[in-house]
């Protein structure tokens, strides 16, 4: 089939996740015409339809299906109370939908051209669209930013088209409801899936490659993580490599380099992601891909081509959905002006385990391996009213901060809200000068009850270490 000319453009995005999003609206809003290329039916990216709000949105429902069970004041609805995976996953069909909507509004309104179909560069400044009907359309830009996300790392020697071998893709589209599972991966998405698993009252299996959970984390709060997947009955194995993996018909067998052997219902791989960076034309450009197809990027997220920009997944770690807005944003920033206005930092995690876990900032290995002089504030959940009136007792709020300066170094929070909760923290951190310090939270009237109010009280108690020092207004 011959090729159309679509026409010719100042900017073409490829993908419209949250980094192509953030691109496109920036490209625009600064006077530029913009394509994005969308290879799926609709706008939104991995984030929207298979990953973020799907996963999130499932969890919610499994955490209210927990609460329930747990509550005294319900507990006989609650009894006769059952749920399978795929009405659960029902839910998330609405949300998905608005968000797409939302989505689709945002390029309409900023006469953003969405062309549809999977994209190849065909030459520097030119991509090949195909359509879903086989249509063959050109456009021509004289910058492009790749937004293309990833895919979960698929093993040569495990057979994904097994129904009972999922990944994190297909485990949204289940069918049925195992009684059993095993996880293999102890990452962020291993550890979300053990918690929303757990929560449905699917057996568990852990297999984590390292000694310790999500070692990013402040080992505080790793410790608590370890223990409450522990207490909600998910078995964690640590230390473990997979030999192969065993599907038949009815049941897998994941068999271990230690000689054990895991026989559940179905196996979650969850161990690591890939880039989306092949059959797109890259070797045309010379642009420059490490061997888990992450796209090579410089400080200001120009690739190899320096006209070709990349963000998001698809250029590897943080991988977050949050992170890539703003890299997108940045990088037409960097097109569009030649600088960037501002630089990414306090980057916050957001982990949705049961409960909630989310920081910003060092943690305590990092303090003591820079030698920082720094001394720590605690607050308990169990002690702060909104929590026991919410029957959410579980979890902590911990700052970390330079015991002369009284800076603000790190938050770590574990529980309810967490991922909410370390928002406040992330804004007195970003702050110059004496406005980052713990005497913020220390004079400032928080509003009672609330989860807020454990910055005062973690404040508070680091303070009351600092014996000898005299407070500072």
């Amino acid at each position: 089939m011959p090729a159309t000319n679509s026409g010719y453009y100042d900017v073409i995005v490829l993908g419209t996740g949250p980094g192509g999003e953030g691109a496109a609206m920036k490209a625009a809003k600064s006077g530029r015409r913009v394509a994005v290329v969308e290879r799926h039916g609709e706008v939104g990216g991995g984030c929207t339809h298979w990953a973020t709000i799907p996963s999130k949105t499932l969890r919610r429902a499994t955490q209210q299906l927990a609460d329930l069970r747990n509550d005294p004041l319900r507990e006989e609805l609650a009894a006769d109370l059952t749920m399978d995976f795929p009405k659960l996953l029902s839910a998330a069909s609405g949300v998905i939908s608005k968000q797409v909507k939302l989505r689709r509004s945002f390029y309409e309104r900023n006469g953003v051209d969405i062309l549809q179909g999977r994209a190849r560069f065909i030459g520097p400044e030119e991509v090949e669209v195909t359509d879903p009907d086989g249509a063959v359309t050109r456009a021509h830009a004289p910058h492009f930013v790749i937004a293309t996300g990833s895919r979960p790392y698929h093993p040569p020697d495990v057979d994904f088209g097994h129904r009972r071998v999922l990944d994190s893709d297909k485990v949204l589209q289940l069918d049925w409801t195992p009684r059993s599972i095993t996880i293999y991966g102890a990452g962020v998405v291993g550890c979300e899936y053990a918690s929303i698993l757990r929560n449905l009252d699917i057996k568990v299996n852990l297999v984590n490659m390292r000694d310790k959970l999500l070692t990013f984390l402040d080992d505080e709060i790793i410790d608590a993580l370890s223990y409450h997947l522990r207490d909600q009955g998910v078995l964690i194995r640590h230390g473990e490599e997979y030999a192969r993996v065993e599907a038949t018909a009815d049941h897998i067998v994941l068999h271990l380099k230690s000689g054990k052997k895991l026989q559940t219902d179905a196996l979650l791989w969850a161990n690591g992601r890939t880039g989306n960076s092949d059959d797109i034309g890259l070797e045309t450009l010379g642009v420059k891909v490490d061997s888990r197809g992450n796209i090579v990027v410089n400080e200001n997220y120009q690739t190899t081509a320096p006209h070709v920009y990349a963000v998001g997944d698809v250029i590897g770690w943080p991988s977050l959905a949050s992170s890539a807005y703003d890299q997108g944003r940045l990088a037409a920033a960097h097109m569009v002006e030649g600088s960037l206005p501002y630089p990414l930092r306090l980057v916050p995690t957001g982990i949705y385990t049961s409960p909630e876990i989310s920081s910003v900032g060092k943690t305590e290995r990092e303090l003591t391996e820079a030698k920082v002089p720094y001394e720590v504030g605690h607050s308990l959940f169990r002690s702060l009213a909104r929590a026991q009136i919410e029957g959410r007792a579980v979890g902590m709020l911990k700052l970390l901060f330079h015991r002369e300066s009284l800076e603000i170094l790190g938050v770590h929070c574990f529980g309810n809200q967490a991922a909410e909760i370390i928002h406040i923290g992330q804004a007195i951190m970003s702050q110059a000068g004496p406005a980052n310090t713990l005497m913020y939270f220390i004079n400032t009237t928080f509003n009672y009850p609330t989860m807020a109010e454990a910055y005062r009280v973690a404040a508070l108690n680091g303070w009351n270490r600092l014996k000898g020092i005299p407070p500072r207004a």
